[in-house]
């Protein structure tokens, strides 16, 4: 299985699946601050122009979401085994797809990388991701996981954004949703999620935020 990586939220969710599964893969970095994602050969992969991504035989899979319910299912392993836990588990797993995610994604964008500081913006996408947690604290006050007693891909999504909350919510990071911090927690203790994390040792990619940068990751803006 070819694994297209760069080491940000949505592809360290896959990262973190993959390696509980224990699946052997090709890492394949696509170095997004340089605007490898916007290649032909990577297009041809994903017409989305982003990462993750994987060809697990002759099946091509785009959407980090989509990736989790592809591996889940072939692998029969990390869903939700009743009728009822499997229904929780997918309306949580597209909670997060739906909603945690790109709020996330827009709070980031708004508080660290717009050229002006739109104070409108930034109190939306802020206030819609703080809103989202309290949602799941609410569940994960009353539920082990978020799709009963077992650990799914429910809550593996939900590592991949709130392993990095801290960058949105500042230093406090999860501390006002203690039950979501709890999951999260314990995912990041995981031989598995240590190994995902690891992954981005093995590769050297840009760091530098800069105008190459802005043009790879919002090249829709670049003529404003």
């Amino acid at each position: 299985m070819k694994f297209y990586f760069h080491p940000s939220p949505n592809p360290l969710k896959v990262a973190l699946l993959i390696e509980e599964l224990g699946l052997p893969y090709e890492l394949i970095a696509v170095d997004t601050f340089k605007g490898e994602q916007h290649t032909p050969e990577f297009r041809a992969i994903n017409p989305n122009a982003k990462v993750p991504a994987i060809v697990d035989g002759n099946v091509t899979v785009f959407d980090s979401q989509a990736i989790l319910l592809h591996l889940a299912a072939r692998h029969e392993r990390f869903v939700a085994r009743n009728a009822a836990d499997h229904g929780a588990m997918l309306s949580w797993l597209m909670f997060i797809g739906t909603g945690l995610s790109p709020f996330s994604g827009q709070a980031v964008h708004f508080l660290h990388h717009a050229p002006e500081a739109i104070a409108y913006a930034r109190n939306r996408y802020l206030k819609e991701v703080e809103r989202h947690y309290r949602v799941l604290d609410e569940r994960l006050a009353v539920s082990k996981y978020l799709a009963g007693d077992e650990y799914t891909i429910a809550d593996i999504a939900l590592w991949g954004w709130a392993n990095f909350a801290g960058y949105i919510l500042g230093e406090k990071g999860l501390s006002d949703y203690p039950h979501v911090k709890r999951v999260v927690d314990e995912i990041s203790a995981r031989p598995a999620a240590v190994r995902a994390q690891a992954l981005k040792e093995k590769l050297t990619l840009k760091a530098d935020f800069d105008e190459e940068t802005r043009r790879a990751l919002f090249p829709q803006n670049a003529a404003l």
